[in-house]
């Protein structure tokens, strides 16, 4: 027979095992926090340092419109190729996107320069593409850097890319959560959160970035748009919701197949890269000088779209206008990202709607096909229902998120970007 267990002896056992932890650190804080937390905060101050040479080089190249553009548009092209010829291809996020999965996270850092000077001209000079790309491109790298200085490897490497691509992301959209959860979704084009174990530390890393850029540049901490005045009083309205979801979904594939022709277009043009991106900034020229309002990536040209009184065929018109600047844009060689620029596109099809059809709220329309566009485009369906109820300060998140969900479910099975399908096996599985 078995002798019994004594549960006063394993108290006693355990008892000072258990405060000699207690009294190396009785908290859940641990260095790993504080590394988190440094990281986020140093992707703080180069997001604010950037953000202010950006308006700066902005507010001087904004005097230039109308046919002026012809010109002043071909040479920044110009400038961005030879930036690129001489400091090499920084590459986009897909290539960020295969880092992370193929080479453990780790980002180079050699590729900052050439993406620090080609996204500055070609943000400020009126392309349609955000800063969040090159704000990731440049943090993730860092992330990189600052794992090998301590020695870090497998998963901790990746883990510290990836907190720092979120506090690169969360600096420019003020929403820590969104930013956190957009830099691990943006990874795979089916599976939400594959590196979940790097949610907490990008969390932590976006908390630290967020108050530094907000502190420094004033920016984030306000709604960045001002939609009219909604509220969530009847429940056909998760059907309108899910309706505007569908739409979006469709302009995401129209979108999507405007960006393909683009790219086959210019893969046909020889010669060196500055070529094709002098090119591209004709087009754009020529564009904006058409439609002024596809100029820039959205930040303020949105606001304008909700505020002012506008047709529903013109704003159809600008909705296609402005798919095509975001494809010129980014398959030219401009560098930059397209959310911003995605959500003005849906912020104009929403708006066209509501005034099509009277009755509907278009602050619902708006916001519900923006995030279907962009759920559509990237596959973020979660990070980009956070980061919509934050800009626009849109507080039932519920429609928002069956919008999402509806431009993630009817998106097209290869996404735009490819390397989401992270290898020739998750390829053949689907």
């Amino acid at each position: 027979m078995l002798p019994k267990r004594n549960n006063s002896d394993q108290t006693q056992r355990w008892t000072p095992q258990l405060f000699g932890l207690l009294r190396r650190n009785p908290l859940m804080i641990s260095r790993w926090v504080l590394r988190w937390a440094g990281v986020g905060t140093v992707c703080g101050l180069f997001a604010a340092f950037y953000w202010n040479v950006l308006e700066l080089i902005t507010h001087q190249l904004q005097r230039f419109n109308g046919l002026s553009l012809l010109i002043v548009m071909p040479l920044a092209g110009l400038v961005i190729g030879l930036v690129i010829h001489f400091l090499g291809n920084p590459g986009e996020i897909a290539v960020i996107v295969d880092n992370i999965h193929f080479r453990g996270g780790r980002l180079d850092a050699r590729k900052n320069p050439s993406m620090i000077l080609a996204s500055l001209v070609s943000i400020s000079a009126g392309g349609s593409a955000g800063p969040e790309a090159p704000l990731v491109q440049v943090t993730g790298s860092f992330g990189t850097w600052i794992a090998d200085r301590w020695q870090l490897q497998g998963e901790d490497l990746r883990t510290m890319s990836l907190a720092a691509m979120a506090a690169g992301f969360t600096a420019l959209f003020g929403a820590p959560l969104g930013g956190a959860m957009f830099a691990l979704e943006i990874l795979h084009h089916q599976h939400i959160v594959e590196y979940y174990e790097a949610l907490m530390p990008a969390i932590v890393s976006s908390c630290a970035s967020y108050v530094v850029f907000a502190a420094i540049t004033h920016l984030g901490i306000a709604p960045t748009w001002h939609f009219p005045n909604y509220q969530l009083e009847n429940i056909d309205d998760f059907a309108l919701a899910i309706l505007f979801g569908m739409i979006g979904a469709v302009a995401g594939w129209i979108f999507i197949g405007i960006f393909r022709s683009c790219d086959r277009l210019y893969t046909q043009i020889p010669g060196p890269i500055y070529l094709r991106t002098t090119l591209a900034g004709l087009a754009l020229g020529c564009l904006v000088a058409i439609l002024p309002l596809t100029r820039y990536f959205g930040h303020e040209e949105l606001e304008s779209v909700v505020n002012t009184n506008l047709d529903a065929v013109f704003l159809l018109t600008l909705a296609l206008g402005k798919m095509a600047a975001i494809s010129l844009t980014v398959t030219g060689g401009w560098r930059g990202g397209f959310i911003i620029p995605l959500f003005f596109t849906g912020a104009c099809i929403g708006k066209a709607i509501a005034i099509l059809i009277p009755g509907i709220n278009p602050a619902l329309a708006m916001i519900c096909t923006m995030a279907a566009i962009n759920a559509a485009v990237t596959r973020t369906p979660v990070s980009t229902t956070l980061l919509l109820s934050k800009l626009t300060n849109f507080s039932p998140m519920t429609p928002i998120l069956f919008a999402s969900l509806m431009g993630f479910f009817l998106a097209p099975k290869v996404p735009l970007i490819a390397s989401q399908l992270k290898s020739s096996e998750s390829r053949q599985e689907d």
